[in-house]
Formats: C-alpha cells, structure tokens, sequence
C-alpha cells in the first residue's frame, strides 16, 4: 500500500513534462506569430536629408545667378528686348553698328523734323527732305550719326558732321549733295545686352 503512491506520482511525471513542453511551445509560436505580425518600422531619416541637401543645394544655385546678374550691372526683369520700345532698341542697334566711340557714357538722341536746315548756321543750307535721328554722344570725340529709318531693316544714312565747320556761305550745291547721296545700310540685330546697356543710357532730346 505504501509503494502505490510513489508509482502513481512516477506514471504522472512524464504527462507533467509533456503538458510543460507543450505550453512552452505555444508561447514561442505565439512571440513568433505576434513578430511576423508585428508592422516592420522604416526609417527615412536618410531621405529626409537627401532632400534636405537637394533643396540647400537649389537654393545655392538660384543665389549664385541672381549673385551673377547683379554683377552683370543688367536687371533680372530687364534681359529681354521685349521690354523696351521698337525705337529704343533701334536707336542702340545704330549706334552699336555704326557709332565712331563705343565707349560713351552716354546715348543722345534727337529729333529733327522735315523742312529743319542741314546747317541751321548757313542761310544757304539746304533743308532735310524726311524726319530725321541724330545719335551722338556726351563728346565731339564720340562722333554722331544722323539717318532716317526705312521700316524695313535698313536706314537712309547722311553724312553730317555733329559740329560744322568751315567757312559760310558752303553753297547751295554743297548741302544739295548732302541730302541727295545718303548711304543705304542695313542694321543687324547685334549683341542683345550690348544693345541693352545703350538703351539704359540713352537721353531723347
């Protein structure tokens, strides 16, 4: 009666152990499952900074032209010919192609209406048949150039002098061949900002 007990309790031992393995494997399955199950965490810290970079890197960039067109001494809204009058950039045009001095600091324009005398000194000056342009500069070094536009490309140039000299009466004769042989020229577009920077100083009188 006294050894029925002890086997008893050595028949359980193995269900004991068994019930244990068991329950200790639904544990890790269930940690397993609730892993697999778990959301897999992504960190875009990394493209955060890419973006960051590219975006610090942009702003460099547009800083670095707008630095280069301060420097260019021409205005960001003032690059396009579209801005300016079709006489403003004619009268650059001119002068960048036919102007004695390009170096002026200065674009005087003037306009001198039909029936005004060649030579307003000489009484026997003949008078401009058509209204006329004349472009000088600051100085008598810089030249002038006095022409009538032809709407098409090309302008009727005369050969005056911005100062006359010389002795009067010249004769009728002299001024007759100065409004009768004018010189035919065709004007090219030219270098965009060169003709920007004489319309900034151009003076219409």
């Amino acid at each position: 009666m006294k050894r029925k007990p002890i086997i008893v309790m050595l028949f359980a031992l193995p269900l004991v152990l068994a019930a244990g393995c068991s329950q200790a494997e639904g544990e890790q399955d269930s940690t397993k499952t609730k892993e697999e199950t778990q959301p897999i965490s992504t960190d875009d810290s990394h493209e955060k900074e890419e973006a960051e970079f590219n975006s610090t890197e942009a702003d460099k960039s547009s800083k670095e032209q707008n630095q280069d067109h301060e420097n260019s001494g021409v205005p960001l809204d003032m690059e396009e010919l579209d801005n300016y009058s079709s006489n403003q950039i004619e009268y650059a045009r001119v002068w960048l192609q036919l102007g004695a001095n390009q170096e002026i600091d200065e674009l005087n324009v003037r306009h001198i209406p039909k029936g005004k005398k060649v030579n307003p000194d000489d009484e026997t000056s003949e008078s401009y048949p058509e209204d006329v342009i004349q472009l000088s500069g600051s100085r008598l070094v810089d030249g002038s150039v006095t022409y009538s536009g032809n709407g098409d490309g090309t302008i009727n140039v005369y050969n005056v002098p911005l100062r006359w000299d010389g002795k009067y009466p010249a004769g009728e004769d002299f001024y007759h061949d100065i409004i009768t042989q004018t010189k035919q020229v065709y004007i090219d577009t030219g270098d965009e900002q060169k003709v920007i920077r004489l319309i900034e100083m151009q003076k219409v009188h």
